[in-house]
């Protein structure tokens, strides 16, 4: 009995908090349902010119890297296949849809230390600006193998509107 009512006291607060954060979940989607949903994988993607896999960490408002969009399934972590395209990237997370970022859509491919609910070593997460409809959002990747964070940040940087494409170093010879 000695030990009956602090165990119920401290069952009540886990459930008290579980409910809290369910209701603060609730209200963030709430928020932000105004947010467009990420745009369907076209049919006539051509081949992927890059394909690596790590981490889909979050995406955020852009600028915002503490707050999670939790509408239409991004708001939670996932294992995934990045493959970037000559028109677009598609992000490819386990039990999720596959996200389609074309490449009019992108605004800036960056790296990052942080963002929600995840800290890596210095500039450890790959960042993808792009427009999610009318809004600007920021998505985090987390790939393990440093060499295919950097092809995937030049691959994206290449993908930018008003970026040249990379020379053919074949054509470079011939000329």
């Amino acid at each position: 009995m000695d030990r009956a009512l602090p165990t119920l006291l401290i069952v009540a607060l886990v459930v008290a908090a579980a409910a809290l954060m369910l209701v603060g979940w609730r209200a963030r989607r709430r928020r932000q349902s105004g947010v467009e949903a990420p745009l369907a994988v076209a049919a006539e993607l051509g081949p992927a010119t890059l394909d690596v896999e790590g981490w889909y960490v979050a995406t955020t408002p852009a600028g915002e890297p503490l707050e999670r969009i939790a509408v239409h399934g991004l708001g939670f972590r996932a294992r995934a296949t990045v493959s970037v395209h000559p028109q677009a990237i598609v992000l490819d997370r386990r039990g999720s849809d596959a996200v389609y970022l074309p490449a009019s859509d992108l605004r800036t491919a960056g790296r990052a230390t942080w963002a929600i609910d995840r800290v890596v070593e210095r500039e450890g997460l790959v960042v993808i600006g792009w427009m999610l409809g009318s809004t600007p959002v920021d998505t985090y990747l987390r790939l393990p193998d440093r060499n295919d964070a950097e092809r995937l940040l030049a691959a994206v940087t290449d993908l930018l509107p008003g970026s040249a494409p990379a020379p053919d170093p074949a054509e470079e010879v011939a000329s």
